[in-house]
């Protein structure tokens, strides 16, 4: 838990000066499936944000779909709350967990992040590309936007962009960067 609470409190430091030259950056943060359990959470989101001044819509935060299920009203109560605040809510892994339909029209969230274990064969394998082409679709019908996670070729980015998917991130783009070098990469991008 104080790992968990010291990523998020450092993440939303380093991204309020990278938003400083990008005003549209997001940084996404993961919360293990404790740290959404944990009855103070919205306060430790507030307490993140205000000591770091970083505004609540350049705010991702990512939950697995078993961290949304043990309690699901008091998930949505809490999804809400933080809705509220302009925080951008993501069910990472989607595809691996519990996957039940009926409780994505109930969740308040807003990007469904699919599964790298559904990309890694999305060019060879038919039914890889059905369950994405049916994610991609069923997200969309809900209002949903799709990050597809682990894209490592250009085939599989293809095969992404022909289904609709909305945004992609993986080796294919840039492997993960320590703090300096994404900055240093950040201020080589155009503003």
């Amino acid at each position: 838990m104080p790992i968990g609470h010291w990523v998020l409190e450092t993440a939303c430091k380093q991204a309020r000066l990278w938003t400083a030259g990008f005003p549209d950056l997001k940084v996404a943060v993961n919360l293990s499936v404790r740290q959404f359990r944990d009855a103070g959470l919205l306060m430790k989101v507030v307490e993140a944000l205000n000591a770091s001044g970083l505004p609540a819509v350049n705010l991702e935060l990512e939950i697995t779909e078993s961290g949304l299920m043990s309690d699901l009203d008091r998930a949505i109560d809490l999804l809400q709350d933080l809705k509220r605040l302009g925080i951008t809510i993501a069910i990472d892994d989607f595809g691996t967990g519990y996957s039940s339909l009926s409780y994505l029209k109930r969740l308040p969230i807003d990007l469904l992040k699919i599964d790298r274990s559904f990309i890694a064969g999305l060019s060879e394998n038919a039914d890889d590309r059905a369950i994405c082409q049916a994610i991609v679709s069923m997200a969309s019908s809900l209002g949903l936007e799709t990050v597809a996670e682990g894209v490592e070729t250009e085939g599989q980015l293809e095969c992404l962009l022909d289904i609709g998917c909305h945004e992609v991130q993986g080796f294919l783009f840039a492997q993960p960067l320590p703090i300096g070098l994404f900055s240093e990469y950040l201020a080589r991008q155009p503003a």
